[in-house]
């Protein structure tokens, strides 16, 4: 047998039976030894890494591929403070179109930015007859003009141009969908971005939905994109709950509703399969629509649920029967709590012990609600950037008291919660060891402490993005780790997270990333 034996470095295996390794065997794209078995093996190709750091590649639970790619591809108005820039690039991106009445559609917007909302009436003035369509980075959220209120029906809330949640969902259901190709080009420039991170697989949150979803044949692409070889990461897909539909399958199933043929959550193969059922509960920090129990600071609400408590509760059973793994969006702790609930009765009528339901986000978790986590087994999959880029504004809205429970990290280990390191890009930064460093710090970019108490390990903090990203997504035999027997997909590093000042962590160069044990961007030197 004849492998590929990678030299000359520090492999932190991130599984306890063998902490650090100095040699990895490769062969036909599974790990197959460590250290001095290695060295009994014939070797085609011997890599030297010259001292890197090398660990399992990261595991990014919660992404959306799509609309990573297309956000690249669509003028921004990111960082802009001045109405009238905004209008401008707005002007601009309207003048590039041929046909009259068209969509334009325009990224970056952040509302905190600006001081307040845009208004339809501000985009009418430069929208020359099109249709405008100006996203909300927390992607809950959108301004448009008035040729798209004109087509809304009558009862669809929003505010000067502002609709948020399901009347924003309205609106995207008035566009046609995009394109397989489309799909599969955006989600491959998407996937390139991961890779540069040091990322071999991740977890898309949510295909073929009304608030994320981009194609009702959504699936396909990502078929597409793995035909075309446009796919160079592993991929698992969750399913938006509202396309599920009412079966009329045998009673002892026990199946409320399904996907066709009762696809659900297990099918594929290592490269492409489909995940966890995606569940939405409330909003988003960002755009102050995650359900709290008491109001932002500063305002007179409290966010929103995304539909009647017991209605998103039905859906939750209802998944859980059909015997999915579920990704429930809960940001706020109002929200949170009907996630529990749900779950709880859900585990009553047919009790699933392994089911691995995770609550996706878990932004703000009161301390009650710690061992309710617990008990259930449930899984927070949290996003540390979101607090690294927007926690000084996070801590402001929640108030002194409630800033310490933000996205946690101590508090779910204490409890024997699984913690799972995820991005939710292109919302921010992707990068995990800038999510690392945030977690073992929690700085935000500024410099503000934001509930330092809820600090981590670097250790626990790397578990977070391989071991645990890998349970979470069911792959626990095959990856998160550096392990005999598993996929070798790993990331080599410039420097050791350990080793070097947590403040630097983020900085930490990714030299190279492996997926299926071939380099899809070669380390400096072979021989």
């Amino acid at each position: 047998m004849l492998c590929t034996r990678l030299t000359n470095a520090r492999f932190l295996t991130m599984d306890p039976d063998h902490p650090v390794a100095h040699q990895l065997g490769i062969w036909r794209g599974r790990i197959v030894s460590l250290d001095e078995a290695v060295a009994s093996l014939p070797a085609h190709e011997v890599i030297d890494l010259q001292g890197a750091t090398v660990l399992p590649g990261f595991i990014d639970a919660h992404v959306h591929l799509p609309w990573t790619g297309f956000k690249q591809n669509t003028p921004s108005i990111a960082g802009l403070t001045r109405i009238d820039d905004v209008l401008a690039v707005v002007a601009h991106a309207v003048a590039r179109k041929d046909s009259p009445g068209s969509w334009v559609s325009i990224a970056g917007y952040d509302q905190r930015a600006l001081g307040r909302h845009l208004t339809a009436a501000e985009l009418d003035k430069v929208s020359q007859g099109h249709k405008l369509y100006v996203l909300h980075d927390s992607g809950h959220g959108c301004v448009v003009n008035t040729a798209v209120l004109d087509l809304l029906a009558a009862d669809v809330p929003h505010e000067n141009g502002f609709l948020a949640e399901g009347a924003m969902g309205a609106a995207r259901a008035l566009r046609l969908p995009y394109s397989q190709q489309d799909l599969a080009e955006a989600i491959g420039r998407a996937a390139r971005t991961c890779l540069a991170e040091g990322i071999t697989a991740c977890a898309e949150a949510g295909i073929g939905g009304a608030l994320f979803g981009h194609s009702p044949v959504e699936l396909g692409a990502y078929q597409l994109a793995r035909e075309k070889g446009l796919l160079p990461l592993r991929v698992q897909l969750m399913v938006s709950a509202d396309r599920l539909n009412p079966v009329a399958a045998h009673a002892a199933d026990g199946i409320p509703k399904a996907l066709d043929l009762g696809l659900r959550t297990g099918f594929g193969d290592e490269w492409l399969s489909v995940g966890a059922l995606k569940i939405y509960t409330d909003g988003g920090m960002m755009a102050r629509t995650a359900a709290l129990s008491a109001p932002y600071e500063g305002l007179r609400h409290a966010g929103q649920l995304q539909d009647d408590p017991e209605a998103l509760a039905q859906s939750i059973v209802d998944g859980h029967l059909a015997g999915w793994q579920l990704a429930v969006h809960a940001i706020g702790d109002r929200a949170a709590d009907v996630a529990l609930d749900a779950l709880e009765r859900a585990q009553r009528l047919r009790p699933r012990p392994d089911a691995r339901h995770r609550i996706e986000h878990a932004g703000l978790i009161r301390p009650d609600q710690l061992p309710r986590f617990a008990g259930l087994g449930v899984s927070a999959v949290v996003q540390p950037n979101f607090l690294r880029y927007f926690g000084d504004d996070y801590a402001a809205i929640m108030g002194e008291e409630r800033a310490k429970w933000l996205y946690r990290g101590r508090g779910f280990l204490d409890h024997g919660i699984p913690l799972v390191g995820s991005s939710d890009r292109p919302v921010t930064d992707g990068s995990p060891l800038r999510a690392i460093q945030f977690m073992a710090e929690r700085t935000s970019a500024s410099g503000r402490l934001i509930g330092p108490d809820e600090s981590i390990t670097v250790d626990e903090a790397l578990h977070a993005y391989t071991v645990a990203g890998a349970r979470a997504c069911h792959w626990e035999d095959t990856a998160g780790s550096l392990t005999p027997g598993k996929r070798a997909d790993l990331v080599v590093l410039g420097d050791d997270p350990h080793r070097v000042e947590i403040s630097r962590i983020g900085d930490i160069e990714v030299v190279a990333t492996y997926v299926d044990g071939r380099a899809t961007r070669p380390p400096p030197a072979h021989r």
